[in-house]
C-alpha cells in the first residue's frame, strides 16, 4: 500500500477557476448583459466568495471500517503480493486486530464537539475478512449491527460515508464474489486495473461496493479509490464515479477522493466532465482531492505523528496554515489505524492538538466541511449565472448549495431573499440567511436552491 502522496495528478475534464466569480451588469437596449467590463468603465459588479466568507476544512480518514483493523490485516496481503517492500515484513501480528467502537465513541464525540466535519471510509469486505453487511468473522452478528448501528448515528451527521474499493487488498471477482485467484501486484486493489478498462467495466466494480453500503442503510454520495486504483484510467474512473452513484443511490452531484495536491498546486476542487450544462439535468463528477499527506500514525499505525507539519502550537506555520492563507480549501489527510496507533491514540491526540490550534487562531475565519459540500459548494461557485438589474440580483442555479456567499458591489442594504433578511454586525457572525454591509458593499449568505431565484437589495 502506497502513499497518496505518490499518487498526485493533473485534473481531468473542467478544471478549477481559482479566481472568485466576476460578474458584471450592465444596461443595452434595456437588456441586462454579461461582459468582462473594463476597469474604466462604470460597473456594477457581482462576486461569489467561500462559504460565509471562511475557508472550507475538512478531514479525510481512509482505511476505516467497522471493527477490522485494516493495518493488521492488510499488511499479510501486500506481503504475499509484493514480498520484497520492507513496509510489509513489520511485525502486524503485534498489532491489535480490532479498532474497537469505544473508540470511535470517544473520537467521533469530541468531533462533533468542536465541529470537525469530513471523510469516513467504510470498506465492505476489508481486507476479505468478512462482508459489512452480512458476517465479520470474528466479531458476533450483533457486534456488527452495534459498530453499524454507532457509524449511523453518530458518524453520519459530520461525516460523508465511502466505500474504499470492496476489500482495498485483493481484487474480488464480480462474478463469484471471490477474490481473483493468481496474487500478484496486479491484482490488488491498489493497483487495479493494470490494463485499460471501460467506463462501464469500472462502474460495475464501484457499484458492487456501493451496494453494500446500501444495504446497511448508509448514505452515500461518492467513493475513495485505495492508492493508486484507476491510476491507468483517469478519465473513465471519473466518469464510473457518475455512473455508480448515480445508479444505486440517484445523487445529483457525485464526488471522488483520490488527489493529494502538494506545494503551489491548487486544492480548489475540480469539476469534470461537464456535459448538459444549458438543459435542466447537468452532469458532472466533482473531484475533491486533500492538501496535506499523512503525518499522522501511518495506514499501519506504527509511526510517531508529526503534528507540526499541518500546523505547529500557535498555528503560524505549516501545510493546514499554508492553505488557509491562501484561502483554499484546507483538507488534511489521514489513516483510521494512525489515529488509533495501535492502541496508544498518539495520533488521536495529536489530531486534538491541531484542531484546537487552528480553532484558536482562525476559529472565525474558517468553516469545517464534508468533502460533499466542498464539491457542491464549488460546483454552485462556477455553474450559478448570477445577473443584476439595479438593486435586484437574479440567480440561475444548476445545483443547490447551502451558506452561498456573495458580494453586491456599491449598494446597501436592507436585503430580502423571499423576506427580509436578517443584518449581522461583524463579518464573522455572517450565516444563512443574513447579509452583512461592508463599506460600499453588502454581502449575502443564504441556502441557495436549485432553479431561479431573486434577491433584493435597498
Amino acid at each position: 500500500m502506497q502513499s497518496r502522496r505518490a499518487f498526485l495528478a493533473t485534473g481531468v475534464g473542467v478544471a478549477a477557476n481559482s479566481v472568485a466569480t466576476r460578474v458584471v451588469a450592465q444596461q443595452d437596449a434595456g437588456q441586462t448583459l454579461l461582459s468582462q467590463a473594463d476597469d474604466d468603465q462604470a460597473v456594477q459588479d457581482l462576486e461569489v466568495l467561500l462559504p460565509r466568507n471562511r475557508v472550507p476544512l475538512s478531514f479525510v480518514i481512509d482505511d476505516s471500517t467497522c471493527l477490522v483493523n485494516m493495518g493488521h490485516f492488510c499488511t499479510p496481503q501486500f506481503a504475499e503480493a509484493l514480498p520484497n517492500r520492507a513496509e510489509y515484513k513489520k511485525p502486524w501480528r503485534d498489532w491489535p486486530r480490532e479498532i474497537p467502537d469505544c473508540f470511535v465513541r470517544k473520537f467521533g464525540e469530541w468531533c462533533a464537539e468542536h465541529g470537525v466535519r469530513g471523510k469516513y471510509s467504510i470498506v465492505p469486505y476489508p481486507a476479505c475478512v468478512g462482508w459489512v453487511d452480512r458476517e465479520l468473522p470474528g466479531w458476533s452478528r450483533q457486534q456488527l449491527q452495534e459498530s453499524l448501528k454507532l457509524v449511523r448515528e453518530l458518524m453520519v451527521p459530520n461525516w460523508d460515508i465511502h466505500p474504499e474499493m470492496i476489500t482495498h487488498t485483493r481484487v474480488i471477482d464480480l462474478k463469484t464474489g471471490r477474490p481473483v485467484e493468481a496474487i500478484n501486484a496486479g491484482t490488488m486493489e491498489n493497483s487495479y486495473p493494470q490494463e485499460k478498462k471501460s467506463v462501464d467495466e469500472l462502474a460495475s466494480y464501484l457499484a458492487y461496493a456501493l451496494r453494500i453500503l446500501e444495504r446497511c442503510d448508509l448514505p452515500c454520495e461518492g467513493i475513495t479509490t485505495p492508492g493508486g486504483f484507476g491510476n491507468l484510467v483517469k478519465s473513465e474512473l471519473s466518469l464510473a464515479v457518475d455512473q455508480a452513484v448515480r445508479d444505486v443511490y440517484s445523487v445529483d452531484l457525485p464526488h471522488y477522493f483520490k488527489y493529494v495536491r502538494t506545494g503551489d498546486q491548487s486544492v480548489e476542487p475540480v469539476l469534470e466532465h461537464l456535459r448538459g450544462q444549458d438543459t435542466n439535468d447537468p452532469r458532472l463528477t466533482v473531484n475533491v482531492p486533500a492538501g496535506t499527506g499523512d503525518w499522522f500514525g501511518g495506514w499501519q499505525g506504527d509511526r510517531d505523528p508529526e503534528p507540526d507539519r499541518y500546523c505547529n502550537q500557535e498555528a503560524t506555520s505549516g501545510r493546514m496554515v499554508e492553505l488557509i492563507e491562501r484561502r483554499e480549501p484546507a483538507v488534511m489527510l489521514c489513516h483510521w489505524p494512525g489515529i488509533y496507533s495501535n492502541g496508544n491514540e498518539a495520533g488521536f491526540r495529536a489530531f486534538q492538538r491541531i484542531v484546537t490550534s487552528l480553532e484558536a487562531r482562525y476559529g472565525d475565519q474558517t468553516i469545517w466541511m464534508k468533502l460533499s459540500e466542498i464539491g457542491r459548494y464549488w460546483t454552485a461557485k462556477k455553474l450559478t449565472k448570477l445577473r443584476r438589474t439595479g438593486k435586484q440580483v437574479a440567480l440561475d442555479a444548476p445545483f443547490a448549495a447551502d451558506k452561498f456567499t456573495f458580494r453586491i458591489m456599491n449598494v446597501n442594504g436592507p436585503v430580502r431573499f423571499g423576506t427580509e433578511m436578517r443584518q449581522v454586525c461583524q463579518l464573522s457572525g455572517l450565516d444563512s440567511g443574513t447579509w452583512f454591509q461592508s463599506g460600499r458593499d453588502v454581502i449575502v449568505c443564504l441556502n441557495l436552491p436549485r432553479g431561479r431565484s431573486m434577491v433584493k437589495v435597498g
